[in-house]
Order: structure tokens, then C-alpha cells, then sequence
């Protein structure tokens, strides 16, 4: 038992609570992001329980099981930020948004926790003090670009560091990664430590009402040890002595929540707070939970029916990008090379020359799609479909698109 590489959830990961409620099971499905070389000799694949269980003192929607942090991100972590248009442009609405709401001084430090590439401190370099914090080597791109990086996971170790050679922050973020960190009321804390005392954490996290919604199971995978909900993370800041001040949607990974917190007091809170737990109360009930495990169980049936069609007239699919997300789809559906002839990802990702983790499905050059001419691509960033549509018609293709969620379709 000691030798596991993952530990399963008995209580809920931020309020201790063991009254948690199993809202879907999707099976066994492996990381999302240990991609296997394309032509080397089969090996074994780890695959792992994907189940969303509910909390129902803290509100909290979170993985049944946490994998070791190892293998979800080893220190090859393919994915980069700043090759994705909708990310680059988030964050420069983010920083538009924290220079117009708060004050910033060029001597403020700004840190960002699971920074990757520098994508985001990018937007503040040059004009306020920088520190990125990521343990992948992709760190090293952020250092290249004048971006100082510390190249380790954010822990006693690293904080100590920090408030020794840069100082205490005025604004912490952490974006697409406070809902990846095993131990959460400890980073709170650590985040505390690290925070002027009129500070403001800013967090971005796939969001569980469109997931439950919009019927996004795709999103359902291990690097997300949490779904949260407004209600959830006001429970767990109010918990270790912060409060919310702002919250907004925004459209990145079909819609995520970003949240300002600071010490209570210390900010005056916006109405937009308000408004998303009255939307929260409407949207996000038992009930609603179990209509999207109805829903969830239709769309892939669904979704397969419409492939087999297609194959069995000898059409050719070719799967356009490969997000972590594609992998739940491919996997939970049942779907291998016989049924989409590859994936293609741009001239550029670590992607290329990889199979799609549990598969044999190959992932190529985008270039590909042109020589080819397949009868249909499958969008599996169906969330920003329409300018997936646009973008490749003006390349030239000319077949038909393939929606695989909500509810999976087929259009010109």
C-alpha cells in the first residue's frame, strides 16, 4: 500500500467533512498530459478512478481520488499557455482589470503561482516587480524572456526564499492551477505569508456551473483535485481569514471563475459577488447535479452513434487539437484509432509525435488537414468552436465539423 501512487478521498478536501455524494463515475481514465511517443514499443499505462463527489457542508464538487503530483506534472509538463490566443488575451484583460481597480507601484511585486511560461507576468513585467513560480522546466522559457522564475513547487521552502530576496506581494495569482494543489488550506496559508497585509489574491479556476450546465464532463480529469463553486471558495477563504471582494466570469476552458480576495476589510466588496451566488443558487442543486449525469450518459451515446455512422460509410475524422479536456472525451466515449484517424495540433506543440494517452490515436502536424482533406474534423476545443470553424475554413478546408458537447451535432 505504501508504494500507490495516488490516495482516495474520504473527506472533503477543504472542510473535512466525510458527508460527500458521488455526482458521476467515468471510469478509469489515464493523466491526461503522460503522452507516449508515437512508433515506440507499447508499455504500461496507468489509468486511474474518475469520480466527482460533492460536499454538502462546504459545497465543494472535487476528484475522488488525488493522484501523485509526479505524474500529473512531471518536470517535461507539455503544456504552454502563451501559445493559446484566448489564454494571452485573458491575461491582459486581467492585468487591465487589476491596474483600473487597485493601485499598483513600479516597486509592488506581483507573483504568480504555477506561473508556466511567463504568460501572464508578462503583461506586468517592466512596470512592476515580477516573480513566476512553476516546477516544470517550461519555467526556463519565462527566464529567457527576463521573467525571474523559481523553478520549484510553491511550499514553505520557496516562500521563505521569497519573503527573504523579493519581499512580501501586493497581488498573488494562480491561474488554471489552484484547483491542481493537493493540501489547499496550507497554500492558503502559505499565500497569507507571502501577501502584504492590503494584499489581493487572484484565482482562476475551471468553474463548476457551466460544468454542470453546459454539460462539460471533458473537463473531468486528475490535474482538477477541485470544481469549484463561488459558495465553495467563499467557504474556504473565509475559513483561513480572506473574503471576496470581486468575481467574474471569464470564457477561458469554457468558462472559468475569477476571484479577488483579501484580508476581510481591507476592500470594499462588489456587487458582481452577490450576483453569482443568487445564479449559483438557481443552477448548482442535487437535482441539477443528477440531470447532468443523465445528460452526460446521453451525449456520449450519442456522440459514439454519430462516429459509427460516419465510419461505417468509410468517412475519414480527423480530431483538430489535442486540450487535456480531448483526452476525458476520447477515453470515457470509447474512442481509438479506428474511429478518429489522428488528432492535429499547430506547427510548434510539444504535442506532435505523441499518441493521445490511452490510445493509439496519433497527434500530427496541423499541416496534415490540408494535404488530407478529411471528410470531417472533430472540434475538441468545441468551447470556442465558431473561431475554430472560421480559422480553418480560411485556411482552405472545406469538409464538414463535428461538435462533440453539449449535446453532439454536425455542421457545415
Amino acid at each position: 500500500m505504501k508504494n500507490l501512487s495516488s490516495k482516495p478521498v474520504l473527506k472533503c478536501q477543504i472542510s473535512n467533512s466525510k458527508n460527500l455524494r458521488s455526482i458521476i463515475f467515468l471510469g478509469y481514465l489515464p493523466p491526461v498530459n503522460t503522452l507516449k511517443e508515437l512508433n515506440k514499443v507499447s508499455v504500461e499505462e496507468k489509468s486511474f478512478p474518475a469520480e466527482l463527489l460533492y460536499c454538502t457542508k462546504s459545497k465543494l464538487a472535487q476528484l475522488g481520488l488525488i493522484v501523485d503530483k509526479k505524474i500529473l506534472f512531471p518536470f517535461e509538463y507539455p503544456y504552454t499557455s502563451s501559445t493559446t490566443k484566448i489564454l494571452r488575451d485573458n491575461f491582459k484583460n486581467l492585468y487591465k482589470e487589476v491596474i483600473k481597480k487597485y493601485s499598483l507601484n513600479k516597486k509592488d511585486l506581483v507573483i504568480d503561482i504555477g506561473s508556466n511560461d511567463g504568460n501572464l507576468l508578462s503583461n506586468f513585467k517592466g512596470k512592476h516587480k515580477v516573480l513566476g513560480v512553476t516546477p516544470e522546466k517550461i519555467g526556463k522559457l519565462a527566464i529567457k524572456k527576463g521573467i525571474p522564475t523559481i523553478i520549484n513547487y510553491y511550499d514553505k521552502k520557496v516562500v521563505k526564499t521569497i519573503l527573504k530576496k523579493f519581499g512580501k506581494a501586493k497581488i498573488i495569482t494562480a491561474t488554471n492551477v489552484f484547483a491542481h494543489i493537493d493540501n489547499i488550506n496550507n497554500i492558503i496559508k502559505l499565500i497569507l505569508k507571502s501577501l502584504k497585509d492590503n494584499g489581493i489574491f487572484i484565482s482562476e479556476s475551471h468553474y463548476l456551473l457551466p460544468l454542470i450546465k453546459d454539460v462539460q464532463y471533458d473537463t473531468i480529469y486528475h490535474e482538477h483535485l477541485r470544481y469549484y463553486s463561488l459558495e465553495s471558495l467563499n467557504y474556504l477563504f473565509k475559513k483561513n481569514g480572506l473574503e471576496i471582494i470581486h468575481v467574474k466570469e471569464i470564457p477561458t476552458h469554457g468558462v472559468s471563475i475569477r476571484v479577488y480576495a483579501a484580508r476581510k476589510g481591507k476592500y470594499k466588496i462588489s456587487s458582481s459577488v452577490k450576483k453569482q451566488f443568487l445564479l449559483e443558487k438557481k443552477h448548482l442543486n442535487w437535482k441539477k447535479f443528477m440531470e447532468f449525469r443523465k445528460k452526460t450518459v446521453n451525449s456520449k451515446l450519442k456522440l459514439y452513434k454519430i462516429l459509427n455512422t460516419l465510419k461505417a460509410k468509410n468517412k475519414t475524422i480527423y480530431g483538430i487539437g489535442a486540450p487535456s479536456r480531448a483526452s476525458t472525451l476520447i477515453n470515457y466515449v470509447g474512442l481509438d484509432q479506428n474511429i478518429i484517424d489522428c488528432v492535429l495540433e499547430i506547427k510548434g506543440s510539444y504535442k506532435i509525435n505523441h499518441y493521445i494517452p490511452g490510445t493509439k490515436i496519433p497527434i500530427l502536424d496541423e499541416k496534415k488537414l490540408f494535404k488530407d482533406k478529411p471528410d470531417y474534423v472533430i472540434l475538441f476545443s468545441w468551447h470556442i468552436a465558431k473561431e475554430l470553424k472560421r480559422n480553418l475554413k480560411n485556411k482552405g478546408y472545406k469538409g464538414k465539423f463535428i461538435i462533440p458537447l453539449p449535446s453532439p451535432r454536425i455542421e457545415s
